[in-house]
């Protein structure tokens, strides 16, 4: 019999020629075909096995699966901020699964689900047929349950060859090592929270939360086969695109039940009678309210750390996946309080930034913005790339068609007939903002807005370069202080020419003395131009380098302008430097990341602080700061906005108003503020409008309020700076020579009064040679009553602009409100 066998495997495999004239020869053949078929599938499935075409997951990566969660986000005081994910899922258990949709499920894609182990036998030669040898993607039908969850956790790859069989066979030994380590409840249950079900939407609950608003434990028996109809093609089969196509399917489902019988005959014909009815729900999972743009920034770290980060198993940690909780340094009530603010002073600008631009053509002297967005766009470059000629592409761009735009503020969305330039145009003339606060002893960031609304500007201004104005000179003048200079040293306030550079003082006023004190509280140009030249450009840079700013500044003198480009982070980085007895800050934004039991695998270790500035010197220009804010243009702050605390501040105009800038210091907290356009050509067209105080502070001042009185940040109310020693009182006791005027050359109020009572006391004992008490109070008298008219004037003045915001803010609001209505109707 041996020999026999023998014999008749040579002559299948004999090299001589092949005679098929008889049935044994056929017969022959056909045994090799199956042998050669076998051998090639032993070989292919051993190849996907020890993972020549990808790694098969082990059994341990398998069961991790299951406890897949989103990363989460969580504030300093334990508010969860919001999660990273990739899908737009919600797992439930199986008990919070309608027994309907078990049923539909195995019914229509795996009948002796409870009989196989991950494959089902009686299918497979059919698969083989039809995937393996005719190469039929769709060929479909010889899949279970088991295998589907395979494809879902890890989806199908591209091949140069056998791509269907190569993945098919993949799946079933996934399948089979699935089975392995879950029960098949626990293999339904990962299976229905891992389904596609359109769109962005994945798993059972999502599901039927999107197309029947309600949980997935609440679905009736025919919902629940239209969800598990959708299982097949979830795009072909989408009851929201195509109903009457979801509807035959569910009939098909309904069938299947029938045919199995999960259900009467009768039954199924009586539902397969129903209309198919939808009731859209919301399936947005809850990603948090607040710190987008702060939460995409540290997301970037994160990626890295997960990258450079290896669990017990040998794998990296995965972001998306891995359920880690971000412990961060934000401050959730001074997060709330700083975004309520932009949200608030921003409305109200941009409607007198509108105002402002009425009818005054802004996009007519700022053509050359529109046409470098242009270029900017994906439909600029790809029609360019197509070879389409400039006048043709600029003709299409001033086509309307029809878009949808979004309002910023109120985030509706709304349906518009717009060319594209419209469009650009529209959020073109959008200013902006920045915002943020830390504390100058930790580094720590307690809150982060990076611009008016993260879903429409992507954009953090945060981190973005623009001129920073004056808001550098507190940096000079340390330097000048390093140097050796006093703050009651004076220099005369004059026009210097160095080289080609002429500074200039924005209100175009000259002549006398001041101190350095004066100086930087009237922001004077020509003085500042002055120190720069004797400290030195290298030495200004060198400190502002060791005080956090990490950009390259430009090594000429009208860096002491504020003419670098630097992000609102590193500004308030070095002003909490200041703030910090000359210690360098660093920025600190996460505190410690765990796993999701609950273990620490990274903490973050405070590093020790390089002394950047001589403490003394750290303390007299903080001293020196107080004066803007006690004296000069930010005075505001303590009547319009009730700020009892020490500040210290400083704001900032660059040129033609492109950016205001404020960034403030009270005991604890440093706060920056940054007010542009997104292009520095969109701006307002006069200093009284566009400078720092008037853009940038209110901000400021609205943030604090809000945080002191209503944010929890209550130990800042009436905090004090510590007192200054002997020796940095007596360096700056010129201050108190005569009173600080405002800042960014403006006039204050209640310094105007004051000057002309002593000017008045002055005029008339000059006049009458002697001081008479009696005419002396006479005289006051009539000065004081001509104050008390200029002081009812200018309160007359801030109380119409209040009124005049606030009827901007009601119309804005009305007019969105319209907007949503007629958008309402147009849907109907």
């Amino acid at each position: 019999m041996l020999k026999g066998l023998k014999a008749g495997l040579f002559s299948i495999f004999s090299k001589k020629p092949v005679n098929f004239s008889n049935s044994r020869t056929w017969l022959r053949w056909g045994i090799k075909a199956v042998l050669y078929s076998l051998l090639f599938f032993f070989v292919l499935l051993l190849s996907i096995y020890i993972g020549v075409f990808g790694a098969i997951p082990s059994k341990k990566a398998l069961l991790e699966r299951r406890h897949e969660k989103p990363s989460e986000v969580y504030s300093s005081d334990g508010v969860l901020l919001g999660r990273y994910f990739i899908t737009n899922k919600k797992e439930v258990s199986l008990d919070r699964i309608s027994p309907h949709v078990i049923s539909a499920l195995i019914a229509t894609e795996d009948v002796r689900f409870y009989q196989h182990s991950g494959i089902d036998t009686r299918s497979m030669f059919r698969v083989l047929i039809k995937s393996v040898l005719l190469q039929q993607s769709s060929a479909g039908g010889g899949s279970t349950i088991t295998q589907q969850l395979a494809k879902s956790l890890y989806p199908r790859r591209d091949y140069w060859f056998l791509e269907t069989a190569i993945n098919k066979m993949r799946e079933m030994v996934i399948a089979k090592r699935l089975e392995a380590v879950y029960s098949k409840q626990e293999i339904l249950e990962l299976y229905l929270n891992s389904v596609h079900m359109g769109g962005n939407i994945y798993g059972i609950e999502q599901g039927s939360r999107a197309y029947f608003n309600k949980p997935a434990s609440k679905l009736k028996l025919v919902e629940a086969a239209v969800l598990v109809g959708m299982l097949k093609a979830s795009t072909r089969f989408n009851p929201a695109r195509n109903l009457q196509r979801s509807e035959e399917r569910r009939n098909v489902v309904l069938a299947q039940m029938a045919k199995y019988g999960f259900i009467t005959s009768a039954k199924s014909s009586e539902l397969q009678e129903i209309p198919l009815r939808l009731r859209k729900g919301t399936t947005n999972l809850s990603n948090g309210t607040m710190a987008f743009y702060f939460r995409e920034m540290i997301k970037k770290d994160l990626l890295v750390w997960c990258e450079e980060h290896e669990k017990s198993g040998g794998e990296t940690y995965n972001l998306y996946r891995d359920g880690l909780k971000i412990y961060t340094t934000i401050n959730s009530k001074a997060q709330r309080a700083a975004e309520s603010a932009v949200k608030k002073r921003m409305y109200a600008l941009q409607n007198l930034f509108n105002s402002h631009w009425s009818g005054r053509g802004l996009w007519t002297e700022n053509k050359s913005v529109i046409d470098a967005e242009i270029k900017r766009t994906r439909r600029y470059k790809l029609m360019s790339e197509a070879g389409i000629s400039e006048e043709e592409i600029h003709r299409s761009f001033r086509t309307p068609v029809s878009m949808k735009i979004v309002n910023p503020y109120s985030g509706s969305v709304l349906q518009r007939t717009l060319s594209p330039i419209d469009s650009i145009k529209y959020y073109q003339k959008f200013l902006n903002t920045g915002l943020v606060a830390m504390e100058p002893e930790t580094g720590q960031v307690k809150a982060w807005v990076g611009g008016i609304n993260f879903k429409v500007f992507k954009y953090d201004h945060v981190l973005s370069k623009r001129q920073v104005g004056s808001t550098f000179k507190p940096i000079l003048y340390a330097a000048a202080l390093e140097d050796g200079m006093e703050p009651c040293q004076t220099f005369e306030n004059k026009q210097v020419s160095y080289g080609e550079w002429t500074p200039r003082n924005a209100d175009e006023q000259y002549g006398g003395k001041m101190t350095m004190v004066q100086a930087l509280a009237h922001s004077v140009n020509t003085i500042s131009a002055q120190i720069i030249d004797e400290v030195g450009v290298r030495k200004t840079v060198n400190l502002a380098e060791d005080l956090g700013i990490e950009s390259e500044l430009p090594h000429v003198q009208s860096l002491a302008l504020g003419t670098a480009e630097i992000p609102l982070l590193e500004m308030v980085t070095a002003y909490a430097s200041l703030a910090n007895k000359g210690k360098r800050t660093k920025p600190v934004f996460i505190t410690k990341i765990s796993d999701q039991d609950g273990n620490i695998i990274e903490e973050h270790v405070p590093e020790g602080q390089d002394q950047a500035l001589d403490p003394l010197h750290a303390s007299t220009i903080v001293e020196m700061m107080k004066a803007v804010v006690n004296e000069g243009s930010a005075r505001r702050l303590r009547g319009q906005y009730g700020l009892g605390m020490d500040i210290a501040g400083k704001t900032g105009t660059t040129q033609n108003q492109s950016d205001g800038w404020f960034i403030g210091i009270v005991p604890g907290l440093v706060t920056g503020v940054w007010v542009g356009g997104q292009n520095p050509a969109i701006r307002f067209r006069t200093l009284e409008l566009g400078q720092g105080a008037s853009t940038a502070l209110p901000i400021f001042g609205s943030f604090m309020n809000s945080f002191v009185r209503d944010g929890g940040g209550y130990k800042y109310n009436f905090a004090k700076f510590a007192e200054p020693l002997p020796e940095v009182k007596n360096k700056i006791a010129c201050a108190e020579a005569e009173p600080i005027a405002q800042e960014e050359y403006q006039v204050s109020l209640p310094e105007q009064v004051g000057e002309m009572i002593e000017t008045a006391i002055e005029d008339y004992k000059s006049q009458d040679g002697k001081d008479d008490g009696k005419k002396v109070d006479e005289f006051l008298k009539k000065r004081e009553e001509e104050a008390k008219k200029l002081a009812e004037r200018y309160r007359e003045t801030e109380k119409k602009v209040e009124e005049m915001i606030r009827k901007e803010l009601e119309q804005g609001r009305e007019k969105d409100k319209k907007a949503e209505e007629k958008e309402r109707k147009q849907r109907e």
